[in-house]
């Protein structure tokens, strides 16, 4: 859990420093760093989470209900955040306190809820399930590393158009401690019994809805006007084949 940790704040904090180190990063590669982990993050959900989901003994339909839940959840925090998460780049956004408050506030919470994914495998599947599925927190945390680069990329263009560097850096830092703290948080609450198996399946479900929003908009505003690129097909197509070797062959 500690390399976790370290690996999750420091993807974050290290992508949105892009911003002063390589300013024309944002031009020339950032849409295909969405794309790839857009796809891999739909890749996953589909391979790894929801089969495990729906094979852990819950309600299916329950299942499915917090599944719609959480991505509801998401178009209600993407409408604080204006979609940082998956990659807008809005430079009006922080011209304001209220601005940067909605902004932390919607991207904090995405985050926080997706640390908490990598405290509990054993939890949802057991030591191994009927279908032989077994839990592979590695899948997940990659996952979210090539989710959290980029949304932490936008984070940092966002806030240093209108902020200063300092400012910037200081809530750069609080974004980039979200997700660990949601999963020490999660493994915590959970040993102490406050946190029990059917509460963490909801948060597994509100996740998963999450992912499937984040992931799908990736895909509809990476092809304006719903264009043809074979680029993009190609860098989906990468993604969605180490989804696969990092699920079934690794």
């Amino acid at each position: 859990m500690q390399l976790n940790f370290i690996l999750l704040f420091l993807t974050a904090f290290i992508s949105g420093m892009l911003v002063f180190f390589a300013p024309n990063f944002r031009d020339k590669y950032f849409k295909m760093v969405l794309v790839f982990a857009g796809s891999y993050l739909f890749s996953i959900t589909i391979l790894h989470i929801i089969p495990e989901l729906f094979d852990s003994g819950y309600s299916s339909s329950r299942m499915g209900l917090y599944i719609l839940i959480g991505f509801l959840l998401q178009q209600l925090l993407e409408f604080c955040s204006s979609g940082v998460e998956h990659g807008h780049i809005h430079k009006h956004q922080s011209e304001t306190s209220k601005g940067v408050f909605t902004l932390m506030l919607g991207l904090f919470i995405h985050a926080f809820l997706e640390g908490t994914l990598l405290s509990h495998g054993s939890v949802i599947t057991g030591d191994a399930t009927d279908t032989g599925h077994m839990h592979n927190n590695n899948t997940i945390l990659m996952g979210i590393i090539l989710h959290k680069g980029p949304a932490a990329f936008a984070l940092a263009a966002v806030l240093s158009a209108s902020l200063s560097k300092k400012w910037t850096l200081i809530l750069l830092t609080i974004f980039a401690l979200a997700s660990p703290m949601g999963m020490l948080s999660s493994a915590f609450l959970f040993e102490q019994g406050i946190l029990q198996k059917e509460g963490v399946g909801i948060l597994y479900g509100l996740v998963t809805g999450g992912f499937l929003h984040i992931s799908t908009t990736i895909f509809f505003e990476s092809s304006p006007h719903h264009k043809f690129q074979m680029n993009k097909l190609i860098v989906s197509f990468l993604a969605a084949g180490l989804a696969m070797a990092s699920e079934y062959f690794i």
